[in-house]
C-alpha cells in the first residue's frame, strides 16, 4: 500500500502514540526515480551536443567521428539490411553460447560438487582453466572449428561455463549438512537428498552464476568475431576500422550497447529471482 506512517497521540489517553497511515503523493513515490532519469537524459544530451560541436573543430573527426554521422551510418545500415543481418548473427551466438555454457556448467557443478573427493582433485585444474584469458583460446578454437558460428558459440559457452560452474558448485557445497542428514534419517536416498535439499538450497548459487554469466556471453561472442569472422557485429567493427570508418565503428558500438542494455534487463529479472531465495532479515 502506498502510504506513509504518521504518529498521532490522541488527547485524553495515556496509551502510547498511535501510528496512522498517511497517503503518499505521486512525487513521494516516484520523484527520486524521475529526477535520476531526468539527470541521466540531460547528461546524455549534453555529452552528445559537446561531441557534435567538438568534432572537426577541436578534435580531428577521423578519430572521434560525430553523432550525426553515426546516426546516418545506422540509418544506412538499417536501410540496406546490414545492421539486422549482423546483429541477428551476434544475438544467436550469444543465446546459443549462454544456453550451452549455462546448462553444462550447472550440470557439472551439481555433479562434481556432490562428489567431494572428485571435486577436491579437479578443483586446481578447473581454476587453472578458468584463469586462462578466453581471447587466448580463440586461435585454438579457430583451428578446431573454423571461423563459422560454431567457434563463437563455443567460445561464449566456454566463458559462461566456468562462471556458472563455480557458483553452482559453491552453492552445492554450502548446503546445510544437517538438512541432508535429516532426510537420510527419514529414509531418503541420494535422489531424495538431491531433489529435496541440494537443488533448492543451492539455487541461489545457480541463479547468481546465470546472472553474472549473461554479459560474458556477449563478450565471448564478440571476441570470437573480432579475432576471425566474416559475419556479426565484431566483423563490422573490424571492417569499419580497416577502412578508417570511425562512424561505422561507433555505430556498431551503439548497437552492442543496446544489446548489452537488453541483457542487463534480463540480469535484473534474474536478480529478482535470486532475491526470492534469500532469507528476509529481521
Amino acid at each position: 500500500m502506498n502510504t506513509a506512517e504518521g504518529v498521532v497521540a490522541p488527547a485524553g489517553t495515556e496509551s502510547g502514540p498511535v501510528r496512522v497511515a498517511v497517503p503518499r503523493t505521486w512525487w513521494q513515490r516516484h520523484g527520486t526515480t524521475a529526477t535520476v532519469w531526468s539527470l541521466r537524459l540531460t547528461l546524455v544530451v549534453a555529452v552528445l551536443a559537446l561531441w557534435e560541436v567538438a568534432a572537426d573543430r577541436w578534435v580531428d573527426i577521423t578519430f572521434i567521428s560525430k553523432p550525426s554521422d553515426i546516426v546516418e551510418r545506422l540509418a544506412e545500415w538499417a536501410g540496406d539490411g546490414t545492421l539486422w543481418l549482423h546483429s541477428w548473427i551476434t544475438v544467436q551466438e550469444i543465446v546459443y553460447g549462454f544456453l550451452l555454457g549455462a546448462a553444462a556448467g550447472a550440470l557439472a557443478g551439481f555433479v562434481l560438487a556432490s562428489l567431494s573427493l572428485v571435486y577436491r582433485v579437479l578443483d586446481p585444474f578447473v581454476m587453472a582453466l578458468y584463469s586462462i584469458p578466453k581471447v587466448a583460446l580463440a586461435p585454438l578454437f579457430i583451428v578446431w572449428f573454423g571461423i563459422g558460428m560454431h567457434m563463437k558459440v563455443l567460445l561464449a559457452a566456454a566463458t559462461v561455463f566456468f562462471l556458472v560452474f563455480l557458483n553452482t558448485a559453491a552453492g552445492v557445497r554450502d548446503v546445510d549438512r544437517g538438512l541432508v542428514d535429516a532426510v537420510r534419517l527419514m529414509g531418503g536416498n541420494r535422489w531424495h537428498v538431491a531433489r529435496k535439499v541440494v537443488v533448492p538450497a543451492s539455487m541461489t548459487g545457480v541463479l547468481t552464476g546465470l546472472k553474472v554469466a549473461i554479459p560474458y556471453a556477449l563478450i565471448g561472442a564478440v571476441i570470437g568475431e573480432l579475432v576471425a569472422s566474416n559475419r556479426g557485429l565484431g566483423y563490422l567493427i573490424n571492417d569499419a576500422a580497416a577502412q578508417f570508418d570511425t562512424a561505422g565503428v561507433f555505430a556498431t558500438l551503439v548497437v552492442l550497447s543496446i544489446i548489452a542494455a537488453a541483457l542487463n534487463l534480463v540480469v535484473g529479472l534474474i536478480d529478482k529471482r535470486v532475491n526470492r531465495w534469500k532469507p528476509i532479515d529481521d
